[in-house]
């Protein structure tokens, strides 16, 4: 059986950093980290900074330093997470 996925964009003022399809995320929120799966319920959430990580398969996860606070949203198996400083770890 395959691994399922989702579609994930991370954006900036300045540009997209990461765009693709990913089996899981991990996002700083106000009240700690939290996760995200394929089909999850819709959510919008404050992040806050510190680590994104995503994992797109079975390679090691793709970490993001989020360096400010932001917006994610998660809409029918789409994420979009606006920030305004981010970078790759």
């Amino acid at each position: 059986m395959s691994e399922r996925l989702f579609k994930i964009s991370i954006s900036t003022p300045e540009k997209t950093i990461f765009e693709g399809e990913i089996s899981s995320l991990v996002a700083p929120g106000e009240m700690g980290y939290f996760g995200v799966l394929v089909d999850h319920a819709p959510l919008i959430a404050n992040l806050m900074p510190g680590k994104i990580i995503i994992k797109d398969g079975p390679s090691q996860p793709t970490v993001f330093n989020c360096k400010s606070t932001g917006i994610l949203e998660v809409l029918k198996n789409n994420v979009n997470i606006l920030v305004d400083s981010a970078e790759r770890a």
